[in-house]
């Protein structure tokens, strides 16, 4: 199994499991829109016993507006009081 790890944007820090290791790009579901990151550069612990195989890709773009305040607001109960 390949690891993903994603540098810059909303997913930065994360690490994913990379089903397909030969994939350049990856789109992936972000609140209600989708985010897409590039590989950068070549695979690494491509050997045996050296840990999985990992990636690093990097953000290219949003396919939507990203407001992560909205989230936040989502999460919080409001009251009348």
């Amino acid at each position: 199994m390949a690891i993903a790890r994603l540098h810059g944007g909303p997913l930065d820090g994360q690490t994913l499991p990379l089903d397909d290791e030969t994939s350049d790009r990856l789109i992936l579901p972000y609140s209600e829109t989708q985010v897409v990151y590039e590989r950068a550069g070549a695979a690494e612990n491509t050997g045996e016993g050296d840990g999985p195989t990992s990636s690093e890709f990097h953000f290219v773009e949003a396919e939507g507006d990203i407001d992560p305040s909205t989230d936040e607001r989502d999460d919080r109960v409001t009251s009348d009081d």
